[in-house]
């Protein structure tokens, strides 16, 4: 083993090797880096999916197949404040929609998402008298209320034909806080004179507008022998109807000083301004029997159709989502305003898959319309993936679902996980499903197997849903239980295919391949759906993630520094520098490793310097140094913190046999050099030893044997001469033995007397004599 140690004399004349080697790290790490980002966020251009060249019609967005009873249906969220060009846009979706309800023999639902915010009078009003006009008569115009919305803005809801609030929103107060304008006052009273909404009379925008009226509900009688009829009206309404009628019976609504505001359980009471109230975009697809995916805003609405295929198969595991994350990068970077992820997987790590999810579930629905298409099988945490997108389409024999923890114990046996982690999937599920407005119930027995899901009907308007017991229970009498739905039976992770999905509202009617698929987004026929494939840096972080690779490079960037030690060319330093930044960068790429571990890495390197440099001693800089070295390669192999119970010790145990394995063949391959290099031809001469240094019978070794009887103690005294520069080690010649010797004071020059002062271990020190 004495051949295998470095010797210090060795590593002094190494300190400029150093000194490169670190710089040469961090420049090929940049460089490596820098090439990564211009080849990664470019793939070739035959692997990018074709694109659109004309806008796709408002026909091809309501998702629903032209064979079925579905009505044609957009869904528009109007955004303040309203400009010109977004008038145009929801005027342009409104005609289109005209003539595909037309074509249809249909009635088309046109539904605006009423935001909070300011606007121009003069642009909601004349948006307001388009949608009251014979432009669209074929269309229902519906406004949906889902929170708080006053000031002009509400003069568009008053416009629609229909008004949906949520129980808890408000709508009103148009002047906020003050009377309107009379000329304004008049515009809005001519929009409710047309009758649009039988829910919205005068008296109610009045009361609106101005503040200082009163709103009074009147019970009255044409005749003392007609029937009772109910009227909405102000004060002044009133004393008219008491002059005219019989049996006039008033109650205040909204006394005068009070806004005129509403919430939507208010107006439900009072039997004005709304159809009905929904508490989600769910709920409102139920009231006009519409699909989900009618009532998501399309990001390719009125613009040029961008769409990219992503393949998500195989495990799912760390490489792979930070795949999925630089391709999901990739299209928007590219302008994509349609992904379809196509996804064919049994399953994979619970970390990996919560990533996708979350990057897809993220991403802006109002930019960019995210589409699952399983023409197979979606199991586990691809089920998992599949429902984070916008919409779920499935061929109809496909499957979905499965999707319970599972937990690796010793001797590889597979069990269910604890309630811990499958607590912490409900809650994952719960999030998604009110993400994307999917029955969360259904969701949530995929995970628990021990969950049974009923489907219900709404008392109120027998809109059907799917709730477990306890949900059921939380309504207070709302929602009326149905049967089982037989998958979710105790004991049965729900796994379903595509037909059942669609009956559970977790996806669009299924499609038969793919050519109904892109019929069903309004692709083109003639447009091919090319998936984004691997790129070469893609292709090289899976292959430098795999443990025999990683292994590799460990062992050959060491072994490239142990040759540049003892040839000192600089080649070996560069190729040893290029091996460690491959290793880091492939660890980057794969969403394990960070700047912290280059760090800890350059650190460790430094300490090791100083141990043998600047600060011999007791080995603590040389320790922390490798201790260091191997912390940084551990942890840019695995992240910590993994929810899955016991996969960080997993992945440590692999990680710590991977660099185990590469130190072992390490010293394997450095006994072989340290035995044959000398004797080579070529090689041996270019070995550097020191001037006069006494060779062996054998010939030249790396490392000329320490002569040191005992424990050391017969060189103390010895007086010789520095036979290389002490820096503050090198070699001496004492007694006619050349020793590895460490100055104990500054720099001694060749040739300079020297003597022994003190042995500790294997570290002669000496001074000048």
């Amino acid at each position: 083993m004495k051949n295998l140690i470095i010797t210090v004399s060795a590593m002094e004349r190494s300190l400029p090797f150093l000194r490169n080697f670190v710089a040469a790290l961090f420049a090929t790490c940049v460089l490596t880096w820098g090439v990564s980002t211009v080849f990664a966020d470019d793939p070739p251009p035959d692997q990018t999916a074709e694109t659109a060249t004309n806008p796709p019609s408002e026909e091809t967005d309501s998702s629903v197949d032209e064979d079925s009873t579905q009505r044609p249906a957009l869904y528009l969220k109007i955004r303040s404040p309203l400009g010109d060009a977004q008038f145009a846009r929801v005027r342009n979706a409104a005609l289109n929609l005209q003539s595909e309800a037309e074509r249809r023999g249909q009635s088309g639902v046109l539904v605006l998402e009423i935001t909070p915010g300011t606007s121009p009078f003069y642009q909601v009003q004349g948006l307001a008298r388009f949608l009251t006009s014979t432009e669209v008569s074929s269309v229902t115009t519906v406004a949906w209320v889902p929170e708080d919305v006053t000031g002009n803005n509400v003069v568009l809801a008053l416009g629609c034909r229909e008004i949906i609030m949520h129980p808890d929103a408000e709508l009103g107060d148009i002047g906020r806080g003050a009377p309107l304008d009379k000329e304004e006052q008049g515009d809005v009273l001519s929009l409710v004179r047309k009758g649009h909404n039988p829910k919205v009379s005068e008296a109610v925008a009045l009361k609106m507008m101005d503040p200082s009226v009163s709103l009074l509900k009147v019970k009255y009688r044409e005749t003392k022998d007609a029937p009772p009829q109910t009227e909405v009206v102000t004060s002044e309404n009133l004393r008219s109807l008491q002059e005219t009628k019989t049996t006039v019976e008033p109650r205040t609504l909204l006394d005068a000083g009070m806004k005129g505001v509403f919430t939507g359980k208010t107006a439900r009471d009072w039997d004005v301004l709304v159809t009905q109230t929904a508490e989600s975009r769910a709920d409102l697809a139920d009231l006009y029997d519409l699909p989900k995916s009618a009532l998501r805003e399309d990001a390719t609405l009125g613009g040029e159709l961008k769409v990219r295929l992503l393949r998500i198969d195989g495990v799912i595991d760390g490489p792979q989502a930070a795949f999925i994350k630089r391709q999901v990068q990739r299209a928007i970077g590219q302008g994509a305003n349609l992904l379809v992820f196509e996804v064919d997987s049994p399953g994979g790590h619970l970390d990996a898959m919560q990533e996708i999810a979350y990057t897809i579930s993220d991403l802006d629905r109002e930019t960019v319309r995210t589409v699952a298409y399983v023409p197979r099988d979606a199991i586990s945490a691809a089920a998992v993936i599949s429902l984070a997108c916008d919409e779920l389409y499935m061929q109809p024999h496909a499957k979905i679902g499965d999707a319970g923890p599972i937990e690796l114990r010793p001797g590889q046996a597979f069990e269910h996980a604890g309630e811990k982690i499958v607590s912490y999937m409900r809650k994952l599920m719960q999030e998604l499903a009110e993400k994307k407005n999917r029955p969360a119930a259904i969701m949530k027995s995929m995970v628990d197997r021990n969950l049974e899901v009923y489907e219900v009907k709404n008392r109120d308007t027998g809109a059907v849903w799917f709730m477990t017991e306890d949900e059921i229970h939380a309504s207070n009498g709302e929602w009326i239980r149905g049967a089982i739905v037989p998958e979710s039976r105790k004991e049965l992770l729900l796994t379903i295919n595509g037909t059942e999905a669609h009956k559970y509202k977790l996806a669009e009617p299924p499609v038969a391949d793919e050519s109904e698929l892109k019929e069903r987004l309004g692709v083109p026929p003639d447009q091919k759906l090319i998936p984004m494939e691997e790129t070469w840096v893609d292709s090289m972080v899976f292959n430098l993630n795999n443990p025999a690779w990683t292994g590799t490079l460990l062992t050959l960037a060491m072994i490239c520094l142990f040759i540049e030690l003892h040839f000192m060319t600089g080649v070996m330093a560069i190729a040893s520098a290029l091996f460690f930044a491959l290793f880091f960068w492939s660890k980057y790429m794969g969403g394990t490793a960070g700047w912290l571990e280059v760090i800890l890495f350059v650190f460790g390197l430094i300490l090791m310097a100083l141990e043998i440099f600047v600060m011999p001693g007791f080995g603590v800089f040389g320790i922390s140094g490798g201790v260091l070295l191997l912390m940084s390669v551990v942890m840019a192999s695995q992240t910590f913190g993994h929810s899955e119970p016991g996969r960080d010790m997993v992945l440590l145990a692999r990680n710590l046999t991977t660099v185990s394995l590469s130190i072992g063949a390490v010293i394997l391959i450095a006994v072989v050099l340290n035995r044959f290099l000398p004797h080579m031809p070529i090689m041996g001469a270019m070995i550097l030893t020191p001037p006069g240094s006494p060779l062996t019978a054998d010939g030249p070794q790396l490392r000329p044997d320490l002569i040191n009887d005992g424990p050391g103690a017969d060189l103390v005294g010895l007086a010789g001469k520095a036979q290389t520069t002490l820096r503050p080690a090198g070699k001496a010649l004492l007694d006619g033995r050349l020793v590895d010797v460490v100055s104990d004071g500054g720099y001694i020059d060749t040739g300079t007397p020297i003597e022994v002062v003190r042995v500790e271990g294997n570290r002669v020190i000496v001074r000048e004599a």
